[in-house]
């Protein structure tokens, strides 16, 4: 099925029709086209790569298409701008949100609508009653006197939502929404989703997270290699459907944990681990070849207990100990000389140097490791790892001299992990590592992991990707308010588990 039924006769808020959109002679779309109805949830899927982020770009004005159209209202826009976009009822909120930090929610909801209504002079004072308006309409608790830039991420989302609104949206496209929400506030959100359906939104939802995808849609179209796959009702779909459309094949999320020696020498030995406010009394040991999950909800401690572990946080009391040696991490030196990595949550912004290319951004953490005796770079080494790293971790990128700004997700997340690798350090730990990636780079990211502990590194995965944990990590510690609650092992580690044991 591709639109509703025609006993409603329903009207399209939005219509794409064969969109065609290349890139130096490379095809990122190819007559791709959709409906968007009034209140309707209709998830946009695809792997990194398949279209998705050109085609919201060319909907809301960013960027203008080669050929197609989008229609608005019967209006045939062959070259929407941001401008028009706006003025169609079209929203979009990215992962970022866009928001001005140092101002406050309710100049946050009403600023950007002033703006775009061309008005010369800007009144805080009459921004509230509009924010407040659509604030109480909608049934949220938001503080409209605070700082944007002091919200949590679920508040902040809120605030978008709220900013698209008052603009009278009729179509909101919301990119990757729930990539860095707890299970309640996904739940907050699907709630509020309902309320804007109600309200006769057309909504588009954009996520990697299939069993959100198929809890809150009613429509899902799927791209691949930036064609049309399929559109259909998301009751006819599951996860598994879903992937093979996506990647053109099956993918088994099913546990692959390999089996973990008894004898496995103990490498990284936490005990009493604490920093005021953060975490206390963290104890826990990894072992050699082993993939050990560390999960709890946002704000739970994690995090912070991985960057403890990386000198960026030291903590305050506590014992570490590397290979049977009790080391100091005060600073991120400190670490590295121990022989830990550390992945970031934020690849982006510090994981990554993103003006520069693949290869600088590889080697750039283990020059020293790539020197000759008289302390001159080894050009032939360091050529060599690159292009090993490069082929091994299957990066889609024309060569190693390719941006990393220009690369999707998945590949940007590969290049992060390759830089490590170049160092081979003893521990490496990773915040998130398919968050924001597509089904099939996800698989084949933690098939990389899997690799490198049979290899003999120790890894650490923090997630709050419950399946992700599962089809892993030979064991799973779970952290509520900074402490250490459970620790999972063999049968308890499932989905439902790790999910009730984080929420207890």
């Amino acid at each position: 099925m591709s639109s509703p039924s025609s006993e409603d006769s329903p009207v399209a808020a939005l219509q794409v029709r064969d969109v065609v959109k290349t890139y130096g002679g490379v095809a990122a779309l190819q007559g791709v086209s959709l409906d968007l109805y009034p209140g309707e949830v209709h998830c946009l899927a695809g792997e990194n790569g398949c279209g998705k982020s050109t085609l919201i770009k060319i909907i809301s004005g960013a960027e203008k298409p080669d050929s197609g159209q989008i229609v608005v209202d019967d209006i045939v826009h062959h070259a929407m701008d941001t401008t028009a976009a706006i003025k169609s009822g079209i929203q979009v909120i990215y992962q970022d949100f866009s928001l001005f930090p140092n101002l406050t929610v309710a100049e946050n909801i009403a600023l950007t609508a002033a703006v775009a209504e061309r008005k010369r002079l800007y009144s805080r004072r009459a921004s509230r009653p509009a924010a407040q308006a659509i604030v109480d309409e909608l049934g949220l608790d938001l503080d409209l006197d605070a700082d944007v830039e002091s919200l949590s991420v679920a508040d902040k989302q809120l605030t978008a939502i709220c900013r698209a609104l008052v603009h009278e949206a009729r179509v909101i496209i919301m990119d990757e929404p729930t990539t860095a929400l707890t299970h309640t506030e996904v739940s907050r959100l699907f709630s509020l989703v309902e309320r804007m359906r109600a309200r006769g939104v057309a909504l588009m939802f954009v996520s990697h997270k299939l069993d959100e995808v198929l809890a809150v849609s009613q429509r899902v179209t799927i791209l691949r290699s930036g064609r049309h796959v399929l559109t259909a009702d998301a009751a006819d779909l599951d996860p598994a459907s879903i992937t093979r459309h996506m990647t053109g094949h099956d993918v088994d999320d099913a546990r692959a944990v390999s089996v973990l020696p008894h004898d496995a020498p103990v490498v990284l030995e936490v005990e009493g681990l604490g920093l005021p406010g953060a975490f206390r009394d963290i104890s826990f040991t990894l072992r050699e070849g082993e993939i050990l999950g560390v999960t709890g909800l946002l704000g739970s401690g994690r995090t912070e207990i991985a960057e403890s572990l990386f000198g960026v946080l030291p903590a305050a009391r506590g014992t570490v100990r590397v290979r049977g040696e009790r080391v100091r991490l005060r600073s991120i030196d400190d670490a590295i000389a121990a022989g830990i990595g550390y992945v970031p949550e934020d690849r982006l912004s510090q994981g990554l140097f993103l003006e520069k290319s693949i290869a600088d951004n590889m080697i750039a953490g283990s020059l020293d490791s790539h020197r000759t005796r008289w302390r001159t770079l080894d050009s032939s080494r360091v050529r060599q790892t690159i292009q090993q790293l490069f082929d091994r971790l299957r990066i889609k990128a024309p060569n190693v001299g390719a941006s990393v700004r220009s690369l999707s997700g998945g590949n940007a997340q590969r290049v992060v992990i390759a830089k490590w690798l170049a160092n081979r350090p003893r521990v490496l730990m990773l915040n998130g590592p398919t968050v924001g990636v597509d089904v099939g780079s996800k698989q084949e990211i933690l098939d990389i992991l899997r690799a490198e502990a049979a290899a003999g590194m120790s890894i650490m995965v923090i997630s709050d990707d419950a399946p992700e944990l599962v089809s892993s990590c030979h064991r799973v510690l779970v952290i509520r308010q900074g402490r250490l609650v459970h620790i999972l092992e063999g049968q308890e580690i499932d989905v439902t588990t790790i999910q009730e044991r984080m929420a207890a």
